[in-house]
């Protein structure tokens, strides 16, 4: 498949989002693709809503180590995609860590673990990103989840979450500062 992204002027939709950065991780993975040029292709995927969407999507679920070792070249990008890729960090924190409790209330361990490792792949994430922006953005997500007010309450009762999801959501937010 062609790569949108060198086209100008075409962003990516999330699917094809979702396919490219499948194929970078696995050039990544087997030692074809280097820190810094991934952390290139990757910055201008994270540059639109769709494309930061489908790299999330794909490196926060996956089996590769990128987002367990995170090369400084790859903060670098992420950090400067500024805003939207702290947003789409916090979402990812809070829907990963209701799952896990989701899916350990119905007895699945294997999902359990995998929305647990995407949690503390979130929650890693975040604490290298820019932090007057992380903070400012889960500050929110704190208010909503603790005390039922502000921003993010649609956010919330969109995906249905109860009382105990919203602590542990409070939780995690709160582990992200230490």
């Amino acid at each position: 498949m062609p790569d949108p992204s060198s086209e100008p002027n075409q962003l990516p939709t999330f699917q094809q989002a979702m396919e490219i950065t499948a194929q970078w991780l696995a050039l990544w993975d087997h030692g074809e693709l280097s820190d810094e040029v991934l952390a290139d292709r990757v910055g201008e995927l994270v540059a639109s809503r769709d494309g930061a969407r489908g790299f999330f999507v794909v490196s926060l679920v996956g089996d590769c180590a990128l987002m367990d070792r995170l090369p400084e070249s790859l903060v670098l990008q992420l950090r400067a995609a500024g805003e939207g890729v702290v947003d789409l960090s916090v979402r990812n924190l809070a829907m990963s860590t209701a799952m896990a409790l989701h899916h350990s209330r119905s007895g699945d361990s294997d999902q359990q673990a995998g929305s647990e490792r995407v949690a503390g792949r979130c929650t890693e994430l975040l604490r290298l990103l820019e932090p007057l922006a992380v903070k400012q953005r889960l500050e929110p997500l704190l208010e909503a989840a603790a005390l039922g007010t502000g921003d993010d309450v649609a956010f919330l009762e969109r995906w249905g979450y109860d009382a105990q999801q919203k602590a542990a959501i409070a939780a995690a937010v709160e582990a992200v500062a230490e």
